[in-house]
């Protein structure tokens, strides 16, 4: 007999869990891909509808140990002007996704997590230079993005870079920044009732893989190479993309 928790088989829980702790490290050695990359493990255990509701709660976790982990390069005059004008839009962004049926969030999360591919490069060739009046349209998207959508780190990285931030820099206000608007985005989600004690517990058991993710980054930041990383990010986020489109077009 299988045994489970929370009527999830516990080797479940062992795979999303080698995926959280692998894509946090990812995402501490680049500000980004740990919101790219858990989708391809949650969807299958859990379906489509509470993925952004659990990795909204699995970043607190992730971005926790990548506040600690890098909290002397915080930039927090520009992790507030952004903050303050993202949070009303994540609220609405994510009150927009729990309207949607499952078939609606497939669609949704595959459809953004096959354009942030090429958005991510499109952005990075622009060297686009925002200053304080250019942060606030910046932040708006991203909050709107943060809200009802996976995989927004790839917009924030892009935004903080474009403003003038380099570096561990940028990691470490991304990572303040997350963290604070993961708080708005759970609160949203309870109070909508997306987010059931079971799924709550399931979060935080996957968020404790995330944290050490952000010291272990930190540690060999300056052993990868990034191109290797983006290519092999790239391939993965295009083929879980595709398997989401295929599963919410499916009749």
């Amino acid at each position: 007999m299988e045994t489970t928790l929370l009527g999830i088989p516990l080797w479940h829980y062992l795979a999303v869990a080698c995926v959280s702790f692998a894509a946090s490290i990812v995402g501490g050695l680049a500000g980004y891909g740990t919101g790219l990359l858990l989708p391809l493990a949650l969807v299958p255990t859990v379906g489509p509808e509470p993925v952004v509701p659990i990795i909204g709660i699995t970043a607190l976790f992730t971005n926790g140990g990548r506040v600690a982990a890098f909290w002397r390069h915080i930039d927090r005059e520009r992790a507030l002007r952004v903050f303050v004008v993202a949070v009303p839009c994540t609220i609405a962004g994510a009150t927009f996704y729990t309207w949607l049926s499952g078939r609606g969030v497939s669609l949704l999360l595959g459809l953004t997590l096959l354009l942030l591919v090429p958005l991510r490069r499109i952005l990075k060739r622009s060297r686009l230079v925002l200053g304080p009046s250019g942060l606030v349209p910046a932040a708006a998207l991203y909050g709107a993005l943060a809200g009802g959508t996976t995989g927004s780190g790839v917009v924030l990285i892009s935004i903080l870079m474009a403003s003038g931030l380099q570096g561990s820099a940028v990691v470490a206000t991304d990572a303040i920044i997350s963290l604070a608007i993961g708080v708005v985005k759970t609160a949203t989600f309870g109070l909508a009732g997306a987010l059931g004690p079971p799924l709550v517990l399931f979060a935080a058991l996957i968020g404790l893989a995330t944290f050490p993710g952000g010291f272990i980054a930190r540690a060999i930041a300056d052993r990868l190479s990034v191109r290797v990383h983006n290519a092999l990010l790239d391939g993965a986020v295009v083929v879980g993309a595709v398997g989401l489109l295929w599963r919410g077009l499916s009749p």
